[in-house]
């Protein structure tokens, strides 16, 4: 779709609104609109103009004015707004040097194609994410200076079982047990079913969608792969169909990747490939789990980058909630064939060359996709360049391991701090081609740290209260 056919899809569509959205450096979208009486084919070449300042992690006050500039490919109708309503997702641009902005995280994501391509390596990168997330009844939570604490609750949470404020019909889920049951257990199937439906309207093809482990309302839907840009441009309007869709049901959702202590957390399990003309690189009838040299390198690399990597798939202190040893958390930093205890899996199902891929089951959907995506593939890049060599495979399950051989297995940091470290430490990689640069790396984990570690680490837990206030 070029200017002319975007300007003639939304009067094709009765659009009566445009609206121009761009992700800032944590992930969320952000947006304005325009009347459609104003989309002109030559806001494609000027752009429209808004306050970088006012966008986390993007310009000071004294540089503040930037430049959206609507990619018309992406236009899309929007399924929620009373007012008939196309979206157009945008680039960001300097508007002195009409340069693009180097802290964009799209523009990130695309100089990554790029690379991949100026390498030889491979001509495509594709990827598909699996987003888990929940879907309360009821949510509450307050953080201030003299009191902090949260509410959850779900119609599904094994906890109402004993509920008496109104008639109780039973059939709620066990601690664990959200896994594949049907209704009346599953009392999610609709919603999903609806945000599916509005997924498939917004050109977003979905496979399937199921309920997830956790009891209280933990729901997947997974999304067709595609190359890395556009999967990841699907990946924000995912998110924003999932909680617009849960808000027209009475529900909320959260893709926190830890919202309920004691039961399962939320993970984005993300299958990558590299391919050149039509030529899935990673297959090779003879390598291990039917991995070729390529692949087994890419996950060499992932693996050996693995620390500072996760400062872009798990970006936020509740990440670490979830990866923690002990539990079903993918924190061993090795690789297998079929097997979830892995950091890193090699699915099984299908023998076709056309399916042979990786899937790094670390990531959460709390990130930023543009830049946990590029920075997946820059990892497995480095891994090609290199030749990393990963250890070997371990086919065991790595939870039931002897203490003394778990011992001796790498496993995931422990704190958002410690991965942030370690990008500082170990970023190299992600420089090649002018990909990621020492500004955006450092600006990044200078917001990390002052907005949300130290900004967690100030505060008293709730939990501290239980444990130390009658010492």
């Amino acid at each position: 779709m070029d200017p002319k056919k975007a300007v003639s899809f939304a009067q094709e569509h009765d659009a009566r609104m445009i609206d121009f959205r761009f992700t800032d450096l944590p992930g969320t979208w952000q947006h304005f609109s325009i009347p459609v009486s104003e989309f002109k084919e030559d806001i494609f070449e000027d752009g429209l103009g808004f306050d970088g300042s006012s966008i986390r992690g993007f310009q000071t006050i004294n540089e503040s004015d930037m430049l959206l500039v609507p990619d018309a490919t992406t236009m899309f109708m929007d399924p929620f707004t009373d007012v008939p309503t196309a979206i157009i997702l945008c680039n960001i641009e300097d508007p002195l040097t009409r340069e693009s902005y180097s802290r964009d995280p799209r523009y990130i994501a695309q100089k990554a194609e790029q690379y991949l391509r100026q390498t030889g390596i491979a001509d495509t990168a594709f990827f598909g994410p699996e987003a888990e997330f929940f879907l309360f009844d009821n949510i509450r939570y307050v953080s201030e200076s003299q009191r902090a604490g949260y509410t959850i609750d779900s119609d599904e949470g094994p906890w109402n079982s004993n509920d008496d404020s109104k008639a109780n019909l039973g059939y709620k889920m066990r601690p664990k047990g959200g896994y594949f049951p049907c209704a009346p257990n599953d009392k999610l199937q609709n919603v999903r079913s609806d945000m599916a439906m509005k997924l498939a309207e917004a050109g977003v093809q979905v496979e399937l969608h199921h309920h997830e482990v956790g009891a209280a309302g933990q729901c997947e839907i997974d999304v067709r792969f595609d190359e890395l840009t556009k999967i990841a441009d699907k990946m924000q309007m995912y998110k924003y169909i999932v909680k617009n869709t849960a808000f027209e049901y009475g529900m909320t959702a959260t893709f926190m990747p830890k919202p309920i202590y004691g039961d399962n957390g939320s993970g984005m399990h993300v299958h990558s490939s590299l391919w050149k003309n039509g030529e899935n690189l990673m297959y090779d009838e003879a390598g291990y789990a039917g991995l070729s040299d390529l692949a087994r390198f890419y996950v060499g690399g992932i693996l050996k980058h693995a620390p500072s990597l996760l400062a872009f798939t798990n970006p936020t202190t509740n990440s670490y909630r979830r990866l923690v040893p002990g539990y079903e958390a993918p924190i061993n930093l090795v690789y297998s064939q079929r097997n979830r205890s892995a950091c890193v899996r090699v699915p099984m199902y299908s023998k076709s060359p056309k399916a042979k891929r990786i899937e790094f089951r670390a990531p959460d959907p709390t990130c930023n996709p543009y830049l946990a995506f590029s920075a997946i593939m820059m990892a497995g890049i480095d891994g090609i360049e290199n030749r990393i060599e990963p250890a070997a495979p371990m086919d065991k399950d790595l939870y039931e391991l002897p203490p003394a051989e778990k011992a001796n297995i790498p496993q995931t940091p422990g704190s958002l701090r410690l991965v942030l470290e370690a990008l500082q430490n170990d970023h190299q990689w992600l420089l090649k081609g002018d990909v990621f640069t020492d500004d955006i790396i450092e600006n990044y984990v200078d917001y990390k740290l002052k907005h949300e570690v130290d900004a967690i680490d100030l505060r008293p837990h709730p939990h501290e209260f239980f444990l130390y206030f009658d010492i």
